[in-house]
């Protein structure tokens, strides 16, 4: 009998351990694949979280709840997993074969459920690469562009430094450059407080107001000299204007004399009109001058151009009433030459609106044959002691404008038929 309960309790015991070798074996197995499906997730949480901190995007959402729904499933698991592992002692003495191998099945188990969540985890991570490169180019991104605004700063105040040196203000430059120093606090708070794109986009748009300030900054001096060069250039413009404006009484006083009213009627108020101009060229220059000497330069440039346009506008009909009397002295003496160019530039567009046809268009001929009238009634009308000689140039600059008209249109049309 005891031999035999010997042999039984050997028997037993070899097979007991060696199932419990298998369970242990079992147990390293499960243990190892919840490690890895541990390190899977760890690893996987950081890319999400790069992710979710660049993209806001629909899709980069949709993958922040997937992940935290595989979180669940993962959680489920090892839950699993732990109790199964409490649930059976394998260290026991008295553990026996049936023992040994339900442990062995439930390690088994929950190896193959921790496998199985692993592979799905990693699938979803792939699915992500897109995402996952965007995120980490503009983390790429970030460093590099705070870095360039920080830089682009110090460049915009080195600039504005060096202008007052000058001895300019540059007081609206240097409010502009002050108003960014709540962006460079942003900036250095860094992307963890404020986002990653909001950093990037924000070092960004510091980069180009810095730039805008330090190239206003830097052509600030010649600048000054320019509206300087513009301030004596126009001083003297307007003096010389004056001079010019006082002699227009003059050959008003000749129009009227040898003229009918009709030529120099509409010039009676250049001589007014002109004194009036150039006083106020001379205020607003005087007002220039100053914005000048207070570096207020946008509005030292703007009553510049004022002064500029008064000018122009007088220094034109001053002008005009010295070409009206020349033009009225050499058509009184000899209207033929007036009159015969504007006839050769009839002739000329009839010929081109001939060219390759037996017969003219309508749309070229009629305005073309119009044109001959007005002509022959212009010079039909120079009739009594003073005639109209006036009229007689208006009329003739018209027609020649309408013919310079049709001739452009002919040239258009086979332009665009030769096409």
């Amino acid at each position: 009998m005891n031999g035999g309960g010997t042999r039984r309790w050997g028997w037993g015991s070899g097979r007991a351990e060696n199932l419990r070798a298998d369970a242990q074996a079992a147990k390293d197995a499960a243990a190892a694949a919840f490690y890895e499906l541990d390190t899977a997730q760890r690893d996987l949480r950081i890319s999400i979280e790069t992710i979710s901190a660049v993209d806001n995007s629909p899709p980069a959402r949709k993958a922040a709840r997937d992940f935290a729904e595989f979180g669940s499933r993962i959680d489920h698991v090892s839950h699993d997993y732990i109790t199964v592992v409490d649930s059976h002692d394998l260290d026991r003495d008295d553990l026996d074969a049936g023992a040994a191998a339900r442990a062995r099945a439930e390690l088994d188990r929950t190896k193959g459920e921790l496998e199985r969540v692993k592979g799905e985890l990693e699938r979803f991570g792939a699915s992500l690469g897109p995402l996952l490169t965007q995120a980490e180019n503009e983390l790429a991104r970030l460093a590099p562009a705070v870095e360039r605004a920080r830089q682009a700063l110090l460049a915009a105040s080195g600039a504005l430094d060096r202008v007052r040196g000058s001895g300019l203000r540059a007081d609206d430059l240097a409010g502009r450059l002050a108003a960014l120093s709540p962006d460079l606090t942003k900036l250095n708070e860094g992307a963890g407080q404020h986002g990653v794109q909001e950093t990037v986009q924000r070092a960004h748009r510091v980069v180009r107001e810095a730039e805008v300030i330090q190239g206003e900054a830097e052509r600030l001096p010649t600048m000054a000299a320019e509206i300087d060069k513009r301030l004596s250039s126009l001083r003297t413009r307007a003096q010389a204007l004056h001079t010019r404006a006082g002699q227009v009484d003059p050959v008003l006083s000749e129009l009227r004399r040898r003229f009918s009213a009709a030529c120099w009627q509409d010039l009676q108020r250049v001589p007014e009109e002109a004194e009036r101009s150039v006083r106020q060229a001379d205020e607003k220059l005087a007002a220039a001058r100053k914005a000048r000497e207070e570096q207020r330069w946008a509005d030292a440039t703007s009553l510049l151009s004022t002064v500029r346009a008064l000018l122009n506008t007088t220094d034109e009909a001053v002008k005009a009433a010295g070409e009206r009397l020349q033009r009225l002295n050499e058509v009184s003496h000899d209207q033929t030459a007036e009159v015969e160019r504007t006839r050769f530039a009839i002739r000329d567009a009839q010929r081109l609106a001939m060219a390759g046809r037996n017969t003219p268009d309508p749309r070229h001929a009629a305005p073309l044959d119009g044109a001959v009238e007005r002509v022959d009634r212009a010079v039909a009308s120079l009739t009594g002691r003073h005639p109209d000689y006036w009229h007689l140039l208006t009329e003739l600059d018209a027609v020649k404008e309408t013919v310079q008209g049709v001739v452009d249109q002919i040239r258009q049309e086979r332009a665009g038929g030769g096409r």
